[in-house]
């Protein structure tokens, strides 16, 4: 039977459809990731970025009008949106229901309008888009829409089969757009991920029955971290570590408990549970590191998960007096003039939120490289620093687009983002600060002072692959610079020698350390030492950063 038009309805069960397909495949589509350390993240940001939106549509039940769903799908992806991949989805939502509004049906022709408004509203939220990416696989369906129209001649299953294909076919091509993606082996993650919703959608379409019950769920929200004001001495093992191993060779008994002797070795309250095809792993322990690496040996890892849990503990110590202080706090900002400037922060470890409020940052906001923050967590910032001027420091490339949608939202004071894409930067900027200039001078100046900052992070590998010339093994340690690998090797110090190498020229002046979670303070101490005398003509500092993932974050200034 021939359809030609889409209403309310249907429009909700073919958005709820795609966003549950996309849930279901985020493990998957963050496995694409191309650099293989263990924060692929573009599965979870894409997800946590649609559920935002999903959550709203599913909530306005089945009476809802196009116009409804448009505000819903649109707004709650723009505040949940995460991360590049997740910021861009949110774009091409945004510009497709700005098409459909004041409509009560859907046609090919309409449709075909919506997906051109979509692909020319992410484009412009992008400073420099690359081919070969999820952009390029919205571009390419975009293309074929009015094609497709006339060869399906208006029934829409003809339709949404030319455009699926295209996207297919399209999502393919991109390792031969990006050698990134060819060299890894992979296809575009983002383009795979907008394939997943759309053909989520298909199935809606043509019938297919999926559960739909969408449950509001906490995504991780901003928090503003606070010094230490109890002890916390009782938690002997401060990291709670969950991760899921799919095995990749044979799992019997007699592993099963030499995992179970290494990770009591390590920690307590150990889970395990084991199949044939995966083990389920959750223990307490100090060094959350080793428990991945021992995992590796046996697979590769999905589903990582770490969280402090002296903080968690502090926090919920807190939680009794924090609803009366944030009542008078609310009651006098109302009294209290706001300040001049304000700075907020995205930050990684104890030791780089330590640092950036010694710097004067008002709002620490904890996310970063393993869980990127939404535009609605920096929304929630930007009310709490209570000032005319707020400087956002995103400190990752993955988060800039989110903090720039930031600026559109807010109404009652200014928002200026810096693009920093490492923490370093955003250290040098905040350094970089005067109160002497004007907001303007000041963004310039910290601008200005980033660019001669160059950052090293690094880490292990989780899976092997080939990438800017190298070939790397699971459990090699990378040294991963502002443009790609630096240097793979078995040892983090040679790692971090022949980063430097690469790094330092005549105009350096000060080399930074910043020890991660699972690095120790000797193993920091004697890396320092070995710097500091290959380079005796540097400044050479050392500070605790307490990051998970990174062994170690080198910057060179």
């Amino acid at each position: 039977m021939t359809k030609k038009t889409i209403d309310a309805q249907m429009l909700r069960r073919m958005f709820l459809t795609g966003a549950k397909n996309l849930e279901l495949k985020k493990e998957w589509i963050n496995q694409l990731n191309v650099f293989p350390v263990p924060d692929g993240d573009t599965g979870t940001n894409m997800t946590l970025t649609i559920m935002s939106a999903a959550e709203e549509v599913a909530a306005l039940g089945d009476d809802a009008t196009i116009d409804d769903l448009a505000k819903a799908i649109s707004g709650g992806s723009l505040r949940g949106a995460r991360g590049n991949s997740g910021v861009i989805l949110s774009q091409l939502f945004r510009g497709f229901t700005k098409a459909i509004l004041d409509h009560e049906v859907l046609d090919c022709a309409l449709i075909s309008q919506g997906l051109n408004r979509a692909v020319e509203t992410a484009y412009k939220a992008v400073m420099k888009p690359k081919e070969g990416t999820i952009l390029t696989v919205a571009r390419a369906i975009a293309e074929i829409a009015e094609e497709a129209e006339i060869q399906s001649g208006g029934d829409l299953s003809v339709y949404f089969d030319i455009l699926l294909k295209e996207g297919q076919e399209t999502l393919e091509r991109t390792p031969e757009m990006l050698p990134v993606l060819k060299e890894a082996g992979v296809v575009d993650s983002g383009g795979q991920g907008l394939i997943t919703v759309l053909e989520g959608c298909l199935d809606a379409f043509n019938g297919r029955e999926l559960d739909l019950t969408f449950e509001a769920k906490e995504a991780p929200q901003a928090e503003q971290t606070r010094p230490a004001a109890i002890s916390t001495d009782e938690i002997k093992f401060g990291y709670c570590t969950e991760f899921i191993i799919n095995l990749e060779k044979p799992f019997p008994e007699e592993e099963e408990l030499r995992m179970k002797e290494f990770l009591t070795s390590i920690g307590d309250s150990l889970v395990l549970v084991a199949d044939d095809e995966i083990v389920k792993i959750h223990v307490h322990t100090n060094h959350p590191g080793l428990a991945f690496e021992k995992g590796l040996e046996y697979g590769n890892l999905c589903r990582m998960k770490i969280d402090n849990m002296r903080i968690e503990h502090q926090e919920k110590l807190f939680r009794e007096t924090e609803m009366a202080e944030a009542k008078a706090q609310e009651t006098q900002k109302k009294d209290t003039p706001r300040k001049p400037y304000g700075f907020i922060s995205v930050t990684i470890g104890e030791g780089m939120s330590s640092i950036f409020r010694e710097l004067g940052v008002d709002y620490l906001i904890e996310g970063g490289q393993t869980m990127n923050p939404s535009t609605d967590d920096m929304l929630k910032a930007v009310k709490e620093v209570h000032a005319e001027t707020v400087f956002i420091l995103p400190n990752n490339k993955n988060v800039i687009l989110a903090a720039n949608q930031t600026v559109g939202l807010v109404n009652d004071c200014r928002v200026l983002v810096v693009p920093t894409k490492t923490v370093p930067q955003g250290i040098t900027a905040m350094i970089s600060f005067s109160e002497t200039m004007s907001a303007d001078e000041n963004l310039e100046a910290m601008s200005e002072a980033i660019t001669g900052v160059h950052t090293c992070e690094v880490t292990y590998a989780v899976r092997d692959t080939k990438i800017d010339g190298y070939t790397i093994h699971t459990g090699d340690i990378m040294a991963i610079g502002d443009d790609g690998i630096l240097a793979v090797g078995s040892e983090v110090p040679d790692v971090v020698m022949e980063s430097l190498s690469k790094l330092v020229d005549d105009d350096s002046e000060i080399i930074s350390i910043y020890n991660g979670a699972d690095y120790s303070r000797e193993d920091t101490d004697e890396l320092t030492d070995r710097i500091t005398e290959a380079y005796a003509d540097l400044d050479v500092e050392s500070n605790y950063g307490g990051q998970p993932i990174y062994y170690c974050i080198l910057s060179v200034e």
